[in-house]
Parts: structure tokens; sequence; C-alpha cells
């Protein structure tokens, strides 16, 4: 059996339904798919990601491929397509984020050493203190909240974060006038 109609075979079949001749269609085009993505999209994360929505998107639409198309050609254009809605996702979410700061008054601006002299101090802290600092300090989070969200106990939280905002104030030579 020709690659081809063998394609139209699991089609046909899982047209009707079958998950079973979805999945060999999957197994088929995967590579390919994947491959695409990651020469458009330059990011193999990201490609990895929209290959698995696209084989989502594929099998709710499966009743609409024409017999005789190409399934390769159709998965990687719902691929294509998914990488054009992420990018201009993206872009508007680039939009947002310059208005915000545009619009921000400029005493509350940090300056960019300020905020790379942040990201690295959150970096240095352990992974649960970092944790709970990024929801409770940037996030809003209450403490309930991220004990919650954290599986930790909620002194522990409480803990972490107290520490962890300590660290950063001191890693950004500022004073704590809260204490």
């Amino acid at each position: 059996m020709s690659p081809a109609s063998l394609d139209e075979a699991l089609v046909a079949a899982a047209q009707g339904g079958s998950t079973e001749a979805f999945s060999r269609l999957v197994e088929r085009h995967q590579q390919a798919l994947r491959a695409f993505l990651r020469r458009a999209c330059g990011d193999w994360a990201l490609a990895d990601d929209l290959a698995q929505e696209t084989f989502l998107a594929a099998w709710s639409r499966i009743g609409r491929l024409k017999a005789g198309a190409s399934v390769r050609a159709w998965l990687c254009g719902i691929g294509y397509n998914k990488h054009l809605t992420t990018l201009r996702s993206r872009a508007r979410a680039r939009t947002r984020e310059a208005i915000y700061e545009a619009e921000r008054p400029a005493g509350s601006r940090a300056s960019a050493e300020d905020r790379v002299a942040l990201d690295r101090a959150m970096a240095d802290l352990p992974t649960d203190q970092r944790a709970c600092v990024a929801l409770c300090l940037a996030a809003d989070f209450s403490h309930a909240e991220a004990a919650e969200a954290l599986c930790l106990p909620l002194g522990t939280v409480k803990s972490h974060v107290a520490r962890g905002r300590a660290r950063l104030l001191l890693a950004l030579g500022v004073s704590d006038d809260a204490s």
C-alpha cells in the first residue's frame, strides 16, 4: 500500500471515529510537522507545543479533510496558522506592555539596571522561596493563596516571603523601612 493510500485509509477510519487510526496518522506525521514548526518558529519548545495544539485541532477537524488531500500539508497548514496566531498574540502583549509602561508615572518605573539586579537576585533565591516571593509580592497572592497553590504550610510561605523580600532588598541596595 502506498503512503498516500495508507493515509487515505487512516483518514477515512479516523473520520469514522477511530482514535487508533488518528493515532497512526499522528505517528506518521508528527516528526515532519515538528521539524517544519521548529524551522518556522526558531523555538523548539514552542514548536512542540504548537504541534500538540495542531493535532488536537486536527482531531476536531478531521471530518473536514477532503478525500485525497495531503495529510502532511493539511497538518502543516494548521500548525502554521497556530504559529501565526501565537505571533499576533505576543505582538499584542508587547503592545499592551509598552502602553502600560508608557502610562506609568516616571518615578514608579524601575531602571534597566534595577530590573537586571532584581532578576539576578530572584534567580539566586532558593526555589520554594522564589516561588513564594513571585506569588505574594509579584502576583498579589495572599499568603494563604500561595500556601494552597504551592502545597506549603502557611507559616513556611510567610517566612519564605519575609526572607526572600529581605534578600531582594539587600541585593538592590534598598533599606527596609518596614521593619
